[in-house]
């Protein structure tokens, strides 16, 4: 059976972490991952900024009315951004790398969560896009596209059950 294949399998989204601070070697590896993300043409239009400090995890928590509260309770948040105008597909960049660091941080044995920032909006009126760049000093040449909540999971949750999935999405021509 394939490894990848098992990986898929077990993934879920996990909310909650347990207060144990997440290793130098591991971010490593996570940043490594990020950085071998294909990408079109190979123009890399990201930046990935691993966030770690409380104060500005807390800060980012609060970017949206609903969905970004997990963030405050993962001892890393890694926000996944990009120049716009290096590369017209810049969202199907980032989404790339952001799906890959999930899978990275499972096979890792982390847990982890997208928040998605791209086309939200802040309670205030403002784009959540706006206040990640400004709780965490992103110029405003950048667009958030998310933020990826990690942390050691507080608690395990099964894959999905093959049975569970919804086989009539699969189209046979």
């Amino acid at each position: 059976m394939s490894a990848f294949l098992d990986l898929l399998r077990n993934r879920r989204s996990i909310r909650r972490y347990t207060d144990e601070p997440i290793d130098k070697g591991v971010r490593s590896r996570l940043e490594e991952a990020l950085l071998r993300s294909p990408t079109s043409k190979n123009k890399e239009p990201w930046t990935f900024t691993f966030v770690d400090d409380p104060e500005h995890i807390a800060a980012l928590s609060k970017c949206k009315p609903h969905g970004a509260s997990l963030l405050a309770g993962a001892a890393l948040a890694v926000v996944v951004s990009a120049e716009a105008g290096i590369s017209d597909v810049w969202v199907e960049d980032c989404s790339i790398a952001t799906i890959l660091l999930q899978l990275t941080a499972q096979d890792l044995g982390l847990g982890s969560c997208w928040v998605q920032v791209r086309r939200r909006q802040h309670q205030d009126g403002r784009s959540a896009g706006e206040h990640v760049k400004e709780a965490i000093g992103l110029p405003d040449s950048q667009k958030v596209l998310s933020i990826v909540a990690l942390g050691h999971p507080a608690h395990e949750r099964q894959g999905r059950a093959a049975d569970d999935l919804k086989w009539g999405q699969i189209r046979r021509s």
